[in-house]
């Protein structure tokens, strides 16, 4: 084998080393943080708490009970009086989703409005929803989710 080949080699070898080092310390420093994480969705939870419940015995507040919002279009949650774009939205097919949710969370009035206007109903997509939170940090919402999940029927 020639000398160059060697060195070829072994620069190979050096680079394969740094790339698993970083794996490594990725690994060991969370970084399966971006997988979903109930117990915490459940602490996160918390902040919502001001206006949502969940669980089997939750009531409407300032918003709907989120028990079972996967997989139930919006505005439908018995009992809760609705902004009239969130309506609009689940009477053109809005039906929530995890992915739906995660795109929701950040700023709600936005999603609506483009989930309307993408529907071809530019005219409904007026107003705002009653709700004001947002919630940016996208870890949060994929753990916020993972939790509300857990009391959603599974079809």
């Amino acid at each position: 084998m020639a000398e160059w080949e060697v060195r070829e080699i072994n620069v190979v070898i050096q680079r394969l080393k740094i790339v698993a080092s970083a794996i490594a310390v990725l690994v060991s420093a969370g970084g399966a943080a971006s997988a979903q994480d109930a117990a915490k969705g459940e602490q996160v939870f918390k902040q919502c708490m001001t206006c949502h419940r969940i669980g089997p015995d939750a009531k409407n507040l300032v918003g709907p009970v989120l028990t079972g919002i996967i997989g139930r279009q919006s505005g439908t949650a018995p009992g809760f009086s609705y902004s009239a774009i969130n309506k609009a939205a689940g009477e053109n097919g809005l039906v929530w989703t995890n992915e739906l949710i995660m795109a929701y969370l950040p700023d709600p009035n936005a999603f609506m409005k483009k989930f309307l206007t993408d529907k071809g109903k530019p005219d409904l997509a007026t107003g705002s929803t009653k709700m004001a939170f947002k919630l940016a940090d996208e870890q949060q919402r994929k753990d916020v989710i993972a939790y509300i999940d857990k009391f959603s029927e599974k079809k």
